[in-house]
């Protein structure tokens, strides 16, 4: 591990482009491997684009696969970049929506798309910012991946397992709460709700915190472009949370299809997105 994360500090020193163009070998070698993250990613793209062409859904595989390795070989800017090169490699568009919401508790809303990680460390530049992990298995992995993503002093974070309390009093000491909630997480705390038109179980936490916070919500993601990155942040939701957390769950997915529908190849579509079914219908994953 330790040799790997001294490749990654050697590879944060090459200019974004010389990434992109590793990222696009290497990303389309993995893509002809028959993994189990290929069918995975199959099965999503065939149950959320049903009327695309086969031929054009697998284009756009091999391309999420490109953008994914581009993702991880990105890490060593998050991980050992200049704040005057982080600011240049990722850009922010929307920043007033945020300035706008100052002395208000805020939910920065990021699904995950590539770029997230940096998109994170970005936003906590320019404002401080709380967010939720998951503990590595591995404990110096687990305290590498903390130190790098504390190393500006400009935010905290809270394990999973910590429960939201924590998280929730930091927001109403000032934190923004960098939230991501569009993964399946199982059926406790969800509800089915549609994500590309197929019932997804969606955790119900962006309006339960968001009502228990008093906070705002900003839905944002990272964009991937020819010299870096440019986060957007977009207009708050306005009426959220409502008193219906099903509404709420509904209205987060349509908006995170929404945006990724802008930059389809660049959302994570390798994860098991429709893992947890409704009573009685089939597992989409089953070989």
């Amino acid at each position: 591990m330790r040799l790997l994360v001294g490749l990654v500090w050697l590879l944060s020193w090459l200019p974004f482009r010389v990434i992109s163009g590793l990222g696009w070998l290497l990303g389309s070698l993995i893509y002809l491997l028959p993994t189990s993250r290929r069918h995975i990613g199959t099965v999503n793209l065939r149950l959320c684009l049903p009327d695309m062409p086969e031929s054009e859904r697998q284009g756009l595989l091999r391309a999420h696969f490109v953008a994914m390795v581009q993702m991880l070989l990105e890490y060593g800017y998050g991980w050992f970049a200049s704040r005057e090169r982080l600011k240049r490699l990722m850009r922010i568009e929307g920043l007033d929506h945020l300035k706008a919401l100052d002395g208000r508790n805020v939910i920065l809303m990021m699904p995950h798309f590539t770029g997230l990680d940096l998109a994170g460390l970005r936003i906590s530049l320019e404002t401080p910012v709380v967010s939720i992990y998951s503990v590595q298995k591995d404990p110096w992995l687990d305290a590498f991946f903390r130190a790098k993503r504390l190393r500006f002093g400009t935010g905290i974070i809270f394990a999973r397992q910590q429960g939201t309390r924590p998280t929730l009093r930091a927001l109403r000491d000032g934190y923004r709460l960098y939230y991501l909630p569009d993964q399946d997480f199982g059926h406790r705390d969800s509800v089915f709700v549609p994500f590309f038109g197929v019932p997804a179980a969606t955790i119900a936490g962006l309006s339960r915190m968001a009502a228990v916070g008093n906070a705002t919500v900003l839905p944002c993601y990272p964009r991937r472009e020819a010299d870096g990155y440019t986060l957007v942040i977009e207009a708050p939701l306005d009426n959220f949370p409502s008193a219906d957390v099903v509404a709420d769950a509904t209205r987060m997915n349509a908006v995170i299809e929404r945006q990724a529908r802008r930059q389809l190849h660049q959302y994570f579509w390798l994860h098991k997105r429709f893992k947890s079914r409704p009573p009685g219908d089939p597992d989409f994953y089953a070989p």
